[in-house]
């Protein structure tokens, strides 16, 4: 019998140059000495013993070289999506690049000219539109309804909203920041509205691993009628906590497809770099997944302590999280502003949390705290949450 991952650690990460500490006093006046660090998506825990070891290895080899890694990158995730997620597919359909955001810079690069509208399904994913808008391309906003406490998807009224100058489509699956994991029927509905508007459809699929008990999380790929038109991404960065090695996966099928995205990648010279193949490559494995099974019940316990805390306070609440770590939290119900709201979690509960209206359309009213931490500071942030709005309960 094995045993689970220290997740109640506490690792002290102020003053190391993270971003998730050492920005917060500067992005949102929440001093990283008292306070908690909710807001970027990366978490407060140490990746597998696997990858650290992998690590060592690295260092005492001690040459850093140009890496041929990525065929065996490849063929770690090829194994990874047939075991963790039924998906058959060859390493020679994939692509390294730096990080998602980078693959969706190149997809847009790749497949759109300037001036396309680029449709995305609201609230979704901050750095989508800033990419959109960076590569001078429109961003085409559909907001997404909330039925029974969830986001849906509107195909009517979006079918509508369209011109004709729309080329693509950027799907969140698992959805960021609603945590939805959307069912097969429900992708068959976004590789239908696809094909009738004519869209590239990008999945980004990089929470795929991160499915809470009783959910699962249908690979974009394998919904009928959709190849010819998909491009898939995926990264290591959110399943084992290795953002900083900025090394994501683009899958694409189709030979056509796939052969003006190489072309583009290598007048490009995006390169891979060793430490972000060899760590992700020593992720996707049995030891690996074993780590993912642990992690994903520490974050299901952790679900459930913020729910019950947040929802224990008159106008608050929590969108059911069916995937990721981060929750979703309208505050609308207490009848204030998003200014007012936003104050009393950065100056009352000093908690940094992002800002719902980041997130675009349908997202004012919200904050997106991020839970993947020890279980005391999810105690503790709920204690301060509690304090701050205590004058409504």
């Amino acid at each position: 019998m094995t045993t689970d991952p220290d997740f109640d650690a506490v690792i002290d990460r102020r003053g190391t140059g993270c971003a998730k500490w050492d920005a917060m006093d500067k992005l949102y006046g929440v001093s990283p000495d008292e306070g908690l660090s909710m807001w970027v998506a990366d978490m407060d825990f140490r990746p597998p013993q696997v990858v650290l070891d992998r690590g060592r290895a690295l260092l005492d080899d001690g040459i850093f070289g140009y890496t041929t890694g990525d065929a065996g990158f490849h063929q770690a995730v090829s194994w990874w999506m047939e075991n963790r997620h039924g998906w058959t597919v060859a390493p020679e359909t994939m692509f390294t690049t730096t990080g998602i955001v980078n693959a969706v810079a190149l997809c847009l690069d790749t497949f759109t000219r300037p001036g396309d509208g680029i449709v995305l399904f609201t609230p979704v994913y901050h750095a989508f539109a800033k990419t959109i808008l960076g590569a001078d391309r429109r961003v085409v906003e559909c907001e997404m309804p909330i039925v029974d406490g969830l986001y849906t998807l509107d195909f009517d009224a979006w079918d509508a909203q369209m011109d004709g100058s729309e080329t693509a489509l950027i799907l969140c699956s698992p959805h960021n920041p609603g945590g939805r994991v959307w069912t097969r029927a429900e992708l068959e509905g976004i590789a239908a509205f696809a094909r009738r508007h004519d869209l590239l459809l990008i999945s980004d699929e990089i929470h795929h691993d991160l499915v809470m008990p009783g959910q699962q999380h249908v690979p974009t790929a394998l919904i009928d009628g959709v190849t010819d038109r998909l491009v898939t991404l995926a990264a290591p960065s959110k399943t084992f906590n290795l953002a900083g090695l900025h090394t994501g996966c683009v899958i694409i099928e189709d030979e056509a497809l796939r052969a003006k995205f190489a072309s583009r990648k290598e007048a490009l010279r995006v390169a891979s770099n060793v430490f972000g193949v060899e760590f992700a490559t020593a992720a996707y494995s049995p030891a690996g997944a074993e780590w993912v099974e642990a992690l994903v019940r520490y974050l299901d316990g952790n679900r459930q302590v913020f729910d019950a805390g947040i929802n224990a306070i008159p106008g608050l609440r929590s969108m059911p999280l069916q995937a990721t770590y981060l929750s979703w939290v309208d505050f609308a119900g207490t009848g204030m502003s998003p200014e007012e709201a936003q104050q009393r979690v950065y100056k009352g509960a000093r908690i940094a949390a992002n800002e719902g209206h980041t997130f675009g359309k349908g997202g004012d009213s919200f904050l997106r705290f991020n839970i993947g931490m020890p279980r005391s500071q999810i105690e503790k942030a709920v204690e301060r949450m509690a304090a701050a709005f205590e004058d409504l309960q």
